[in-house]
């Protein structure tokens, strides 16, 4: 792990802090402090082999850590935790989602702030289990940046995959949901029907530019409002094929991170209400030189800054 975080060493001051001067590796959870940024990494990708996605990305939560290194810390009393990979080498995805689950509610009954790097979108049902799990009698939301809904139904004989934990979610009772970066040409008309029919809200790519900030804004603080804590997850192919070419599966009209998407973003992490972060489906196997790795990082980064 060591070899991970590594950076420029600007100086031991303070001052002069990158994350990697900050990190401390852990395996015990009473270690935790409130306030605390705890990381685990999913190195698993069954769920996109389920659902018949491009496989790799069980290999991004070590190059999502290196490209977070040397990121200045802006906080001085900034802490992370990182409690190392949780793999899946049985194909045995139910059990490595419950173990994940685990984890991430000793995180949140101590206090920290759950990050986890993935690994498939099979991460979203093991992180808000955890999340539930701490918080049984709470209302969860999540906000999914997404160009899929993730929300069909499992195959019979396959299981539970990449593609459907909202649909799981949803099965254990009222789902509260806001899908952000919704593509027409990405999703069937049954993913729709099945949105409404659990009542997740959504908002279009197309719907995300500058001039309707005040609309997406409202919806986002709709949400935020009517729970009790927030759960955020981010798949990496909502963006555009040019600056995340290295996910599942491609979307060569997905969105950019551009002064609209950092609006709206950073709107979400401020709320005291965020508990949960986890950014999915960065596949290194098909990345340009680590430029959906680096995204994937700076947006974990933007929470420490928050």
């Amino acid at each position: 792990m060591n070899k991970i975080w590594q950076g420029r060493l600007d100086g031991e001051e303070l001052l002069f802090h990158r994350i990697f001067q900050r990190v401390r590796e852990e395996n015990n959870y009473d270690s935790i402090s409130p306030k605390d940024f705890v990381l685990h990494g999913f190195s698993v990708d069954e769920g996109v082999r389920r659902n018949k996605g491009r496989q790799g990305a069980k290999d991004a939560p070590d190059i999502i850590r290196k490209n977070m290194s040397n990121f200045p810390v802006i906080l001085p009393d900034f802490s992370l935790l990182d409690f190392g990979n949780i793999t899946c080498e049985d194909k045995n995805l139910e059990n490595t989602q419950n173990h994940l689950a685990k984890n991430v509610s000793k995180v949140l009954l101590k206090g920290g702030k759950s990050m986890v790097l993935g690994g498939g979108h099979e991460v979203t049902y093991a992180h808000y289990l955890g999340v539930k799990t701490a918080f049984p009698e709470q209302k969860i939301g999540i906000i999914n940046i997404d160009a899929h809904f993730d929300n069909r139904q499992p195959e019979k004989g396959v299981g539970p995959s990449s593609g459907t934990g909202f649909w799981q979610i949803a099965q254990e009772g009222e789902i509260h949901s806001l899908h952000i970066g919704i593509q027409r040409n990405s999703n069937t008309l049954k993913l729709f029907d099945t949105a409404h029919q659990y009542g997740m809200k959504y908002i279009l790519a197309d719907e995300l530019f500058f001039e309707n900030l005040p609309s997406i804004y409202e919806r986002i603080n709709e949400l935020l409002n009517n729970v009790d804590y927030v759960y955020l997850t981010i798949c990496m192919d909502v963006f555009n094929a040019s600056i995340a070419p290295g996910v599942s599966a491609s979307a060569y009209n997905g969105i950019f991170a551009d002064t609209t998407f950092m609006h709206f973003y950073r709107h979400i992490l401020k709320s005291e209400k965020l508990l949960a972060l986890d950014v999915a489906e960065v596949n290194p196997t098909y990345d340009l030189q680590d430029r959906t790795a680096r995204l994937a990082a700076t947006l974990m980064n933007e929470w420490f800054m928050a």
